[in-house]
């Protein structure tokens, strides 16, 4: 196998380091975390010689979380040009390495006990649930010597809280839209983001700047109006979307989470368009605010669980049927941060990295959420466009070793349709691709992608395209 793999020259064609030398150390350890992503650095570094490059790499001072994940920033906007719709969930998830040599360096999780990062990421992914990247990250750690800040939160503006994280990244959506002119951006997050300045800022924003948005509703907020026959009550926001006529139903299938039990749901739909009544801010006087909103109510829950009820907020029209379902199509998609995060994690095992240094393990970080990408990129566009050659992300040595390997044959003389070849790397790994298995997950895949690459290079050195063989 190639020292660097095409998608990765690809990927890093905007690579701004300053050094050319840098530049090809970050190509090469790119590819090989890519070829190794579950391996430690020295395992998946080749000799003695590539773990040292690989360690001064991390010690230079223009190797930088930013410097490092720039290129794939730029290249993910041009992706996002290329395609229609864009939708951009953000969401935050927690990098523990309270077991890292880093440790003494960083601040308290949610548990006092742990410590790390918070990562709060914005990524962006088709309708048909693709990754094309990520386009905005922000790290940080909490104050270990702040035990009032709770007891200050409600005092402080928006942009000296954590949750004004959720404003950045709309904002961020804000300037991939502005970036890819041609392409509709949502930005959607969870209950986390409901928060009126990022609904005021949208609002104010101008046309042409300005992505659309889609929020889980947290807070059941007041409307201007009083309520019939009293004077200091104001009407709610859940009731009186519960008021507006039932559009329809929607059905989709809810994973296991937290207690709750994995099943298929089946919600009616009621929406409507309402003005909120702004909230007190000691700093400043806002403005109304009017945006559109969307009520799910899960019909005949299964015995014992709780039925599934979402409030969502939305600049997008809800005055069609077609549009409505559209809102929470691009809600639905929210969840597939969580599987980058899970790859992350999971499949690259970034917290187990015992790097000593916030400076040598952040690039590290960012290397790896381009290899996180690259694995979620590649399983579900098996499932979206199965009939492509699976050539457009697999190279030859790849997709005939794997082949051969597989069905203990030679290869065929064209390369197979891609959701075939997924299916094959998966097999690889856990999947069984037996008739009711459905689609592989990225467990699978991650799994599978390593034996593919040992393959690979098994192929290159031995099969019956190289020098070597016979």
């Amino acid at each position: 196998m190639t020292e660097v793999m095409a998608w990765v020259a690809d990927e890093l064609r905007g690579v701004q380091l300053g050094d050319k030398r840098l530049q090809q150390r970050q190509a090469r350890l790119l590819s090989a975390f890519y070829q190794a992503c579950q391996a430690s650095i020295p395992t998946a570094c080749t000799g003695w010689e590539e773990i040292k490059g690989a360690y001064r790499f991390f010690d230079h001072d223009a190797v930088t979380l930013e410097t490092v994940i720039a290129p794939h920033l730029t290249a993910t906007t041009q992706r996002v040009a290329a395609v229609p719709v864009a939708i951009l969930p953000q969401d935050t998830t927690e990098l523990d390495f309270s077991q890292g040599r880093v440790a003494p360096h960083l601040g308290p999780l949610n548990v006092a006990a742990r410590v790390g990062w918070f990562l709060h990421l914005s990524a962006a992914f088709t309708p048909e649930r693709v990754c094309l990247g990520v386009v905005g990250l922000e790290v940080w750690t909490r104050d270990p010597d702040d035990p009032h800040k709770n007891d200050r939160r409600k005092h402080v503006p928006i942009s000296e809280k954590e949750s004004r994280r959720w404003l950045t990244g709309y904002q961020r959506a804000c300037a991939v839209a502005v970036a890819a002119p041609t392409t509709q951006i949502v930005s959607v997050a969870d209950r986390e983001g409901d928060i009126y300045e990022l609904f005021l800022d949208a609002a104010q924003a101008p046309a042409g700047r300005r992505a659309d948005w889609v929020i889980r509703a947290c807070q059941d907020r007041s409307l201007p109006e009083k309520v019939p026959g009293t004077a200091q009550t104001y009407q709610k926001l859940w009731a009186r979307v519960a008021e507006a006529p039932v559009r329809g139903e929607v059905t989709y299938e809810l994973s296991a989470r937290g207690g709750r039990t994995a099943r298929r749901v089946r919600q009616s739909v009621q929406a409507a368009v309402v003005t909120l009544r702004p909230p007190y801010r000691p700093e400043t006087q806002l403005a109304a605010v009017t945006i559109h909103a969307v009520l799910l109510q899960e019909l005949a829950p299964p015995a014992g669980e709780e039925p599934i009820t979402w409030l969502l907020l939305t600049s997008l029209p809800v005055d069609t049927w077609e549009a409505v379902r559209f809102v929470v199509d691009c809600y639905l998609c929210r969840w597939q941060i969580e599987c980058l995060f899970k790859v992350l994690k999971s499949g690259c095992r970034v917290e187990k990295l015992q790097l000593a240094t916030p400076a040598r393990v952040l690039p590290c970080l960012g290397l790896y959420l381009i290899v996180a990408w690259r694995v979620l990129y590649l399983t579900m566009l098996g499932r979206a466009c199965p009939a492509l050659p699976c050539t457009v992300v697999f190279s030859d040595a790849e997709w005939k070793a794997v082949y051969s390997i597989h069905t203990r044959g030679r290869p065929p003389a064209s390369p197979p349709p891609l959701g075939e070849m997924v299916k094959t790397v998966a097999c690889q790994g856990s999947y069984v691709g037996r008739a009711g298995d459905g689609d592989p997950g990225i467990v699978s895949i991650w799994t599978g992608l390593q034996r593919a690459m040992d393959y690979a290079r098994a192929w290159e050195a031995f099969g019956p395209e190289s020098k070597t063989y016979g």
